[in-house]
């Protein structure tokens, strides 16, 4: 018998970004109207899968990140108006993500400078909330739903945003966590150019990298790639990424670099030689009295 499945969905809800995609000269223009109203079928089709499954969605907002839905508990008070053809768990999910989306882009108003999207914080909270409902305490046992069933967790990462070279150590410290509790992260790169980052999120935890290249076909995409749990897509032909991109933020500049100078101690990145690490203070002493390399190995990266 099929165990249900816990899905984490996190939404890169970036203004800037979704005006670009929503730019009538890209080839395949879409806005945050059309995408909310495909990513909803495909949050109602896991819903429909199994009666027990649980989902929960999390918004990456310039700035901060929020939780926009959640099947273990109630955001508020306000249950929505129903009709003879409406399921109430569908109508649930629609009419509060939708809501909560739009209450959050009328608290961002006009911005002179967006601050980047809390994507990091999103995962670091889908992470959390995912322990917290495989692992109840006492004080979240009224909360959190029984831990017997709860099974094969996971996170999708729907991506607009470019990398951001700053987060690398967050985000990797991030897939490690995920690593430990077994979580798969999926990524769906909806618009704009390849995550380094968000790959290598994918790779390290059995999870599939989907980059759109018909951005209309968004719904089939989700259903084909991300709908199956993952206890059955070693059955599937669930695709994955053929080339992943290895390379690593340096720990100087922050900038992603091909080619750095690693720590032989720390492990720290930096994109030049340096005579002490500026992470551990390791400082080698030679005979005459040159400290280049010494201290550091070259690494290369293959993307």
């Amino acid at each position: 018998m099929e165990k249900a499945s816990h899905l984490s969905v996190i939404v890169d809800l970036s203004p800037t970004q979704w005006h670009l995609s929503a730019q009538t000269s890209n080839q395949y223009p879409l806005s945050i109207e059309t995408f909310l109203s495909q990513l909803l079928a495909f949050l109602n089709a896991h819903i429909a899968s199994k009666h027990e499954n649980s989902l929960v969605v999390f918004g990456a907002l310039p700035g901060k990140s929020v939780l926009l839905y959640s099947s273990t508990e109630l955001l508020s008070d306000d249950v929505p108006s129903l009709d003879a053809n409406s399921y109430l768990p569908f109508k649930l999910v629609d009419s509060t993500v939708v809501q909560r989306i739009m209450n959050e882009f009328d608290a961002i108003g006009e911005l002179e400078e967006e601050p980047s999207c809390a994507l990091v914080g999103a995962v670091t909270k889908a992470l959390c909330y995912i322990n917290r409902i495989t692992h109840p305490s006492s004080t979240t046992a009224g909360v959190a739903e029984d831990p017997s069933i709860v099974h094969d967790p996971r996170i999708l990462i729907l991506s607009v945003s470019p990398d951001l070279s700053s987060s690398y150590i967050p985000i990797m410290n991030a897939i490690f966590s995920a690593q430990k509790l077994k979580v798969t992260i999926d990524v769906c790169k909806v618009y704009g150019p390849d995550t380094v980052f968000l790959q290598q999120a994918a790779h390290l935890t059995n999870g599939s990298y989907i980059y759109l290249e018909r951005r209309d076909a968004l719904l089939q995409y989700l259903i084909m790639s991300f709908l199956s749990p993952t206890s059955i897509r070693k059955i599937l032909a669930v695709p994955k990424q053929d080339k992943i991109d290895f390379r690593a933020a340096c720990f100087c500049h922050k900038n992603i670099v091909d080619i750095g100078f690693v720590c032989s101690v720390c492990l720290s990145i930096f994109c030049q030689p340096l005579p002490v690490c500026s992470t551990c203070s390791f400082l080698s002493i030679h005979s005459n009295d040159s400290m280049l390399l010494a201290p550091f190995s070259l690494l290369q990266t293959h993307a």
